[in-house]
């Protein structure tokens, strides 16, 4: 996607991305230089209520304490084994 950049600095944001992305009016973007590129990241209103649930589905403590659990019948039967 292609925007022009006005002649006071404005930039228009594509209505998908507007739309996909959740900016609105009053929505804060951060903008970051990496090299050769710029990112533009919209910075959401309520920081914890986005990250809310951002962890669900990845390694729990229930996930590691079965493991390290496995790992202690593995090592115990290398042992015996030994």
């Amino acid at each position: 996607m292609k925007t022009t950049v006005s002649t006071r600095g404005q930039v228009s944001i594509p209505s998908e991305l507007r739309k996909k992305y959740h900016i609105e009016a009053e929505t804060e973007l951060e903008w970051i230089e990496e090299g050769n590129a710029i990112k533009v990241i919209p910075l959401p209103k309520d920081p914890i209520e986005a990250f809310r649930g951002a962890g669900k589905g990845r390694y729990t403590s229930d996930k590691l304490a079965r493991d390290r659990k496995k790992e202690r019948l593995e090592e115990e039967e290398r042992d015996r084994k030994s």
